[in-house]
C-alpha cells in the first residue's frame, strides 16, 4: 500500500492507504470477490473495487463499482473513482 501511495503521490495528504492482508475488512463490508472469475486467472481471495468515504470513523458512503458481467469492477470502475467520490462528498 505504501508503493501505491507512493507512486498515486497521496503522502502528507487527506488520503490514507490501507491494507487488508487477511481480508478481515473485505468480508465484514461485504465487498469480498467471490466470483471464480476467468478459469485461468482465480479472483477468489480479492475484493470488488470500492471507495468509502470516512469521516471521524463513520462511514459516511460507499461506492462499488460492480455489474452482472463485471464483478470485480474492472470494466467499469466509475462509481468509485475520484470524480465519483469527490461528487459525494459534495452532495453530502
Amino acid at each position: 500500500m505504501q508503493a501505491w501511495g507512493d507512486d498515486q503521490k497521496t503522502a502528507a495528504s487527506f488520503v490514507n492507504m490501507m491494507g487488508d492482508s487477511a481480508g478481515e475488512l473485505t468480508k465484514a463490508l461485504d465487498v469480498e470477490m467471490t466470483h471464480p472469475g476467468p478459469p485461468s486467472v482465480g479472483i477468489i481471495g480479492r475484493c470488488k473495487r470500492f471507495a468509502m468515504v470516512v469521516d471521524d470513523g463513520t462511514v459516511k458512503y460507499v461506492a462499488i463499482s460492480e455489474a452482472e458481467d463485471d464483478p470485480a469492477g474492472d470494466d467499469n470502475p466509475s462509481a468509485s473513482c475520484a470524480e465519483a467520490m469527490l461528487k459525494a462528498v459534495k452532495d453530502m
